[in-house]
């Protein structure tokens, strides 16, 4: 029998703009009591924000013992990303027990990491937790000179995110010059970029599972249909009176028409 996740109603007690696309959001207060960290360097929480139902993921970027730092990615449309971009400092809201995936092999020689803009967070958090030679390569819309902390071994190249809003960062990795011996791979970013990622590892480069993740944080909007956004769906629902699950029904049923 699954367990229920715990979750914690917590304050934004900061919001701060890092670029036009990255805002650095600080919670914390009394209900972050009991908030325990996995100790894995890639280490992430689901978000639920006032009006929404459903919860997102975002790496945690920093902890302390009464406070945690989540760097958001801010954008035209989303759940979270609308709320984040306004002024939200004193709002409450709720974040799950969190979640990780990182495991380095005890003879890697070097670490290797490549993500765009949603990796950044999770990026910036293992060059300061793992001590290997490490190359990162990052896809940006906007410059992050002092996002990634300085260190002997860490070579760092940063990439023009295209234009046109598509991640090209199959293409990077595919001509990637990589280091001798055996090292660890770590890269998140749009979903169909990390699967051709994962294929090139496999079949290409012939690395062992236990070699790599690579992860999908999100999907271009050229490849899915439009997605519909629940917190109207809510809003409406909880003013006619409604129960979650008849809100869910409602949500459902929007969702079908909108792929039909």
């Amino acid at each position: 029998m699954s367990r229920r996740a715990e979750t914690y109603a917590v304050e934004v007690l900061e919001r701060t703009p890092l670029s036009d696309h990255l805002v650095r959001l600080v919670v914390g207060g009394p209900g972050l009591a009991g908030f325990a960290s996995t100790g894995i360097p890639d280490e992430w929480v689901g978000l639920v924000v006032p009006g929404q139902f459903q919860s997102r993921y975002y790496t945690v970027r920093a902890l302390q013992p009464d406070r945690l730092v989540l760097d958001v990615v801010v954008h035209d449309t989303g759940l979270v990303t609308e709320w984040a971009a306004g002024d939200v400092a004193g709002e409450t809201v709720t974040i799950t027990e969190p979640k990780g995936s990182f495991d380095v092999p005890t003879d890697a020689a070097w670490l290797m990491l490549v993500g765009d803009l949603t990796a950044m967070p999770a990026i910036a958090r293992v060059t300061e937790s793992v001590d290997l030679p490490t190359y990162v390569w990052a896809e940006v819309p906007d410059p992050l000179p002092d996002y990634l902390t300085e260190r002997d071994g860490l070579d760092v190249t940063w990439l023009d995110a295209p234009g046109d809003g598509e991640s090209r960062l199959a293409e990077v990795v595919e001509g990637i010059d990589w280091p001798e011996g055996d090292g660890y791979f770590w890269m998140a970013g749009e979903s169909a970029q990390m699967r051709a990622i994962r294929k090139h590892l496999m079949r290409e480069r012939r690395m062992p599972a236990t070699a790599y993740d690579v992860m999908g944080y999100w999907r271009s909007a050229r490849r899915r249909p439009r997605a519909v956004d629940p917190g109207p769906i809510y809003r409406a629902g909880k003013a006619a009176g409604k129960s979650d699950e008849e809100i869910w029904a409602d949500y459902d049923q929007a969702r079908e028409a909108t792929d039909g």
